[in-house]
This record gives structure tokens, C-alpha cells and sequence, in this order.
């Protein structure tokens, strides 16, 4: 099969195009990236060498030359990580997200349904349900749950859903959804909470928390949701949302001392800073579908994928260093 790939220089798409090439198919891949700020040719280094790998820089909302490109291409099967995710850039920057996963998204589908696409996926959030009260710990998000957005991000991210169901429903384009909670893991743009916090804590600078640091949050290693995803691919019902969830609840304090303490820094680092606008509480993945369904359940607990991941940001702390220091901009400008 021929694959695309949208915004697979990015954190999660690039962790799944090496999850794909590591796979014993014969796959092509194409990856289709616009590098923005969050996209990293860094990230794609291995995948570049790879014969069943090629690299082409767009965007999703170009629509002639989306068209173009799926008409040139013939991709048997999309799967679109392509998104602005960042939720503070989106209470800044409101039109930006509306234009790259609304519109972006409607490109995709279009050119999709208009050079059969064999099946369409779309790679949403658990953010699309709101939040979940902290004082109800048996309450979870299922795919059942009503949309309730709190941010310009996460209501982008519900209409592109909608958008994506509608061209089932309507043209009977074969679709498929997944909902994921917090991803981590490497290659992780140091704008999230994590590498943001190994990032600081390595140099010794203060560890911005939001409010009282005792927002929940679902974490998912991200090899677990790229594993999710294939399985969705090959064994998916077209027109159903699957719900990925890690069962790893954490209060954003926990995840930060546990960073603080791998690292053997001292928790007077962490500076308690005015809550985010539209903070949501809790979100928590009920993953019973996939598993039912797919026999999909997270493998990884959360002690060692953070053990993980802060071993590969130490191991790796030149990527980390080109983009603190803008160099990775330049090194993408050859793509």
C-alpha cells in the first residue's frame, strides 16, 4: 500500500512513520509536512534513509496542491497528524488553527473522496469532550460522550471530526477517528509539559506549573497510540471513533517532580504561574471499545515511559539544542 503521512516531521508523525517502517511490509510512505514551528527534519533523520520513505513539503490547506498531489500519488490510505496543537497559541492565535485543521482538513477529505482512498483517518484528541471533574474519578470519556470544547484548539480539532463523519455519511468515504489522551514520549516539541520540563530543569531555570498543578491529565506512550493506530488501519470499521487511552492518571505536579527526580533536580525549581484560560480539570480515556473491538490495551506504565523519555532527551540532548537555539529552522529550509 501506498501511504500518506500529514505532518509526520511532527511529534506523534514521526514516531509513527518509524513505527511503520519498522514493521516487516512492504508499505510506501509519504510523508507530507508544511514545517511549521513544530516540525523537525531532525525528527525524520533514520526515516530519510529508508528506501519505502520519501519527504514532501506542503500544506494540507493548499488545496491545488493537495489535489495535485493525490492525483499524482494514488495513496491507498491517509492518516492525518497534521494539526496547529498548542493550546495557548490557540487562545492567541485563534484564525491559525481554524485555517490548518478546519480547512486543512477539508482539503484532505475532499481530495480523498475525489481519488478513492481506500481509508481516511483522522487523528483527533480527547480534548474534543471537555473535562471531567476532579472530585468523580469514576467518570470517563467514551466515544459516546457529548463534544464540549473549552479552547479554539480543541474546537477545531471537534469540527474537523465532524467534517471527517460527514463525508462517511454523505459520500461513503471510508473514515476512521481515534481519540487519544496526553501523548509523550521522543521527539516532543519542548512547548508541552514534559519536554518543556526536562528542557528547563536540565539547565536549572525555573518550572512554570499552571494554577495549583493539580490538573489531570491521561498519559499515553507514544509507541502504544502509533501501535493503536495500525491496528485501527487494518482492522478499523469505517464511520467509528476509537477512544486511546494510556490508564496512567496523573496530576500535572506528579508528572513534573517525577521529571525533577529522574534528573536528580530539586523541586525548588518548580514556580507556580497564573492558571490558563479555560483550564480543563481531569480528562480521562475509557479505551473499552478499542480493546473489545481490536484487542488494542496500553503497554507501557507510565514510571517507565517517563523513565523513557527523559533517557532519550538525555541521550539525545543535540535535538534538543537546535531547538532551543532556532537551529533546526535553518536545517529545515534545505527541505
Amino acid at each position: 500500500m501506498k501511504l500518506l503521512v500529514t505532518g509526520g516531521a511532527g511529534f506523534i508523525g514521526c514516531n509513527f512513520i518509524e513505527y511503520l517502517l519498522r514493521q516487516d511490509r512492504d508499505d510506501e510512505i509519504v510523508c507530507l509536512d508544511s514545517l511549521t514551528y513544530a516540525g523537525n527534519m531532525h525528527s525524520l533523520a533514520a526515516a530519510l534513509r529508508h528506501p519505502r520513505f520519501r519527504f514532501v513539503r506542503g500544506s494540507i490547506a493548499d488545496r491545488p496542491f493537495v489535489m495535485a498531489l493525490f492525483e499524482n500519488e494514488r495513496f491507498d490510505v491517509v492518516v492525518n497528524f497534521a494539526a496547529e496543537s498548542h493550546v495557548d497559541r490557540s487562545i492567541k492565535q485563534p484564525q491559525l488553527f481554524l485555517e490548518t485543521n478546519v480547512m486543512g482538513t477539508a482539503c484532505l477529505l475532499e481530495a480523498a473522496k475525489t481519488y478513492g482512498v481506500k481509508r481516511y483517518h483522522q487523528v483527533s484528541t480527547d480534548e474534543v469532550y471537555g473535562d471531567l471533574p476532579l472530585d468523580r474519578p469514576d467518570l470517563f470519556f467514551t466515544e459516546a460522550t457529548p463534544l464540549h470544547t473549552s479552547s479554539p484548539y480543541s474546537a477545531s480539532k471537534a469540527a474537523a471530526d465532524l467534517l471527517t463523519l460527514s463525508f462517511h455519511r454523505t459520500y461513503g468515504l471510508p473514515v476512521t477517528i481515534s481519540r487519544c489522551s496526553n501523548n509523550y514520549g521522543p521527539y516532543q516539541f519542548p512547548e508541552k509539559l514534559i519536554p518543556l520540563m526536562i528542557s528547563k530543569a536540565r539547565r536549572d531555570q525555573p518550572l512554570p506549573v499552571y494554577g495549583n498543578g493539580l490538573n489531570v491529565r491521561d498519559w499515553l506512550y507514544v509507541e502504544d497510540h502509533c501501535r493503536a493506530i495500525d491496528l485501527i488501519l487494518q482492522r478499523g470499521t469505517p464511520g467509528e471513533v476509537y477512544n486511546v487511552g494510556g490508564h496512567n492518571e496523573k496530576q500535572n505536579i506528579e508528572v513534573v517532580k517525577t521529571i525533577l527526580s529522574a534528573l536528580g533536580k530539586p523541586e525548588a525549581l518548580i514556580t507556580y504561574v497564573q492558571d490558563r484560560a479555560g483550564h480543563d480539570l481531569r480528562y480521562a480515556i475509557d479505551p473499552s471499545k478499542i480493546a473489545a473491538e481490536l484487542g488494542w490495551q496500553p503497554e507501557t506504565k507510565f514510571d517507565d515511559g517517563i523513565a523513557r523519555t527523559v533517557a532519550w532527551y538525555q541521550n539525545n540532548s543535540p535535538w534538543l539544542d537546535d531547538i532551543e537555539s532556532g537551529e533546526y529552522l535553518a536545517y529545515n529550509e534545505a527541505f
